[in-house]
């Protein structure tokens, strides 16, 4: 694919993802149908990893998904690290409550989650107590063993793989019982679980009894592996070049600072990984499109909610990194959210800021489910039929602690990658502000330079520097959805 051609792919998901006009505007929510019990709509999440924005030109299903439903221009994960964001996702509570930080040791991992009893109460939880079935299928948190781990509480349908990033030769945990699966095609695990979900959708449906499904793929994390009909797709694909390629910014922080611009082997090394990480979603979307076939089939497609988004983002030479994340950019923190079904509102675009702790209470009041009062975030429900709450939160916190060491850890940076120490931040429609353990901050003017490469903190008047600062220590403290909102 020619760089112009990417271009004006990228140009045409512009216009299915964004809106001219940018907030929704008020309005009577949309009936919900009948689902198949009781009103209730089922609800499909597909959870990618490292999924960057970037990538969007190569799901057509998701862009479809886009002209039917609502994106939102605004959504941010709590870190952009597997772990603490799925804990976040799970449970819809800030990394400050749900004590994952991490993807392992004594702040993270699955160990943490377990221990913590996290898993105690999830909207798998909440969901299995309304009535429906629930299906986990492909990653779970780092650290998860499935020979030695089990079925955690809320799960009908357990399909789950411990480490599977190379998408063969695997085992899952199959309600259970512990199932090799080995080095042919049919054995990639993606379309694995493409065939898992559609058998559950199919009995189901056939239960008359709503369900609820977590396609959590491992692609398109490194290494990066297609499935083999996909493997010479896209030839001569190059990652994108935007302003921020191969440029440092302004004014950078200290782990930053000292980046040496790109090599040719580093910028050779970024075009392979990214074209395979385009190859590698093909089976994503090939995946959405066999659980719509299977939605169509069971005659429920019209009563089901279906959601994409990702676990974090990726940065592919952007600010001189070779490819990685845990950063607090854009490139890592801010990831497509894409959802659509029966009172939707197509083709929609939703500017206030929302997170991953908003995903929780959202399928509990799809449900028609209590959320549980300790719940850090809010239902999207409103936003999704086009209206906008009278009180909404203003910014979206992330939390990350650092530098990773951690040998064990899949996710442990490479050299030259990006490696931040502590921070916390908060990404507002406009502007994203860091603080550091060390004291170093960062402050970006989205509006004015939207790819992040002037850090004008120095810059603030005082009022504002402390407003930003107040307002970040606020939101590190707060516990549950009124304080966390303000």
């Amino acid at each position: 694919m020619s760089p112009r051609v990417r271009l004006l792919l990228t140009s045409v998901l512009a216009v299915a993802l964004a809106s001219t006009a940018a907030a929704c505007t008020a309005g009577s929510p949309a009936p919900l149908p009948a689902g198949a019990a009781g009103g209730k709509p089922n609800v499909v999440l597909v959870l990618t990893d490292d999924l960057s924005m970037n990538l969007l030109p190569y799901l057509p299903h998701v862009q479809d998904m886009a002209k039917t439903g609502t994106s939102f221009a605004n959504y941010t994960v709590t870190d952009s690290l597997c772990c603490p964001s799925r804990s976040s996702l799970f449970t819809g509570m800030l990394p400050h409550d749900t004590g994952v930080f991490t993807n392992g040791g004594k702040d993270g991992g699955y160990g943490v989650f377990h221990g913590r009893g996290d898993d105690k109460s999830t909207y798998a939880t909440t969901l299995q107590q309304a009535g429906y079935r629930t299906a986990m299928m492909g990653k779970y948190l780092n650290g998860y063993d499935p020979e030695s781990d089990g079925v955690p509480p809320g799960w009908t349908e357990w399909d789950v793989a411990g480490n599977a990033y190379g998408e063969f030769d695997y085992d899952l945990n199959e309600n259970g019982t512990i199932k090799h699966y080995g080095k042919k095609p049919e054995d990639y695990l993606v379309d694995v679980m493409a065939g898992k979900a559609a058998q559950f959708v199919s009995a189901s449906a056939a239960a008359h009894t709503p369900f609820a499904i977590e396609l959590a793929t491992f692609a398109p994390h490194g290494p990066y592996t297609p499935a083999p009909r996909d493997a010479d797709a896209f030839p001569g694909l190059t990652a994108p070049r935007g302003p921020a390629f191969d440029t440092l910014p302004a004014s950078a922080p200290s782990w930053l600072a000292s980046r040496t611009p790109l090599t040719d082997k580093e910028k050779t090394t970024i075009d392979k990984d990214f074209r395979k990480r385009a190859q590698a979603v093909r089976s994503v979307d090939k995946m959405i499109g066999t659980v719509q076939e299977a939605l169509d089939k069971a005659g429920v497609r019209g009563t089901t909610d279906i959601v994409f988004t990702s676990d974090n983002g990726y940065h592919m030479g952007e600010y001189r990194l070779t490819p990685g994340k845990q950063t607090a950019f854009d490139t890592d923190v801010h990831v497509p959210l894409v959802v659509t079904g029966p009172g939707v509102k197509a083709g929609a675009t939703v500017n206030q800021p929302v997170e991953n702790i908003d995903l929780r209470p959202t399928f509990e009041a799809l449900a028609g489910a209590e959320t549980p009062a300790e719940v850090d975030g809010e239902s999207l429900v409103p936003l999704l039929n086009g209206t906008v709450p009278p009180v909404w939160r203003t910014v979206g916190l992330v939390e990350h602690h650092g530098p990773d060491f951690d040998r064990t850890d899949p996710d442990k940076p490479k050299k030259n990658s990006g490696n931040p120490s502590t921070y916390e931040a908060i990404r507002s429609t406009a502007s994203t502000y860091v603080e550091y353990a060390d004291g170093t901050k960062e402050f970006y003017d989205r509006t004015t330079d939207p790819q992040e490469l002037r850090n004008t903190v120095a810059q603030l008047p005082p009022d504002e520097a402390k407003r930003l600062h107040d307002t970040l220590q606020a939101m590190i403290t707060c516990h549950a959805a009124a304080a966390c909102r303000h």
